[in-house]
């Protein structure tokens, strides 16, 4: 079984600074409250952590 990260959009950038939106978008989120499935690597982590004041983040084992 492999980690995954199911990351989902909670909080909007509207005030924010816009470096913040491609980060966002990297991700795969488009919309508010979207979820998305993505690998438990360094390089989305890293993207996580920037932007983990806007997003839920939870670990989950996925059967490959």
């Amino acid at each position: 079984m492999a980690k995954k990260l199911k990351i989902t959009w909670k909080r909007s950038n509207n005030s924010g600074p816009a470096k913040f939106d491609p980060i966002i978008r990297g991700l795969g989120l488009r919309r508010l409250n979207q979820t998305v499935i993505r690998s438990n690597i360094p390089e989305i982590r890293g993207m996580v952590k920037k932007v983990i004041h806007l997003v839920d983040v939870q670990e989950i084992e996925v059967e490959e």
